[in-house]
């Protein structure tokens, strides 16, 4: 699973996307599928072509009138509206959860390598970047810098390049649309969020008691002064 994640909408094969987000807003301000993609930088071929594929999908997303007094044009429909809507509140909901979710374990720097340092915490020995001098810390790891995995499928450690690995139990999930938040007991004082996508929970099956594998990058592991 990827910890990189952005809003998507899916419905059959078709992928709803940010940037068929901004073909369908361009469309709404100017009226005109030509402009919108002029707008955007984009062929008006292409932005038609991906509104066809849109459409087999999601319904009828634009109204197009030919010619007549006004010219002709195009107009985002009901359903479009509908569309754009619910992903801007997917976006939003997503970005507000990615910002604020952090897990902080608090330890002790053991060793250090140049900016990374070994800091010992309840939860095992965790690589991370450690301002210089600093003794006593403070680990904050982002919900969206943890990748989860099934403990038959998780790499070997040192086999990946993200050094750290733990193995703990889902303690609870908090549901969004698309993207929860699945919060893993791995033996320290709080337990450690991570961001997932639907179809990665259903892929491994996770649910309060479900062992786990968590990785995460030393980079991404970022340290403060604990006693500041």
């Amino acid at each position: 699973m990827d910890p990189s994640f952005e809003a998507q909408l899916r419905e059959g094969e078709v992928t709803f996307t940010a940037r068929d987000a901004a073909l369908l807003k361009a469309i709404r301000e100017t009226g005109s599928l030509n402009r919108a993609a002029s707008t955007l930088g984009r062929s008006y071929s292409r932005a038609q072509k991906r509104l066809g594929e849109l459409e087999s999908a999601f319904g009828t997303l634009v109204e197009r009138t030919r010619g007549g007094a006004g010219g002709g044009g195009s107009q985002v429909t009901e359903a479009g509206a509908t569309l754009l809507a619910r992903f801007e509140r997917l976006e939003t909901a997503f970005t507000a959860v990615a910002e604020v979710t952090e897990t902080v374990i608090e330890g002790r720097v053991e060793s250090r390598s140049g900016e990374i340092a070994v800091v010992e915490t309840e939860a095992g020995p965790l690589s991370a970047l450690v301002p210089p001098g600093v003794e006593e810390v403070a680990v904050g790891i982002r919900a969206d810098a943890v990748t989860l995995h099934a403990p038959s499928d998780a790499p070997a450690a040192g086999g990946t390049s993200a050094r750290n690995r733990f193995e703990g139990t889902v303690e609870s999930i908090t549901t969004g649309e698309r993207v929860h938040q699945v919060n893993v007991d791995v033996g320290a004082a709080t337990p450690l969020a991570a961001l997932v996508t639907e179809k990665s929970r259903q892929r491994l099956g996770l649910e309060p008691g479900r062992p786990v594998v968590a990785t995460v990058k030393a980079t991404a592991a970022r340290c403060t002064n604990a006693q500041s």
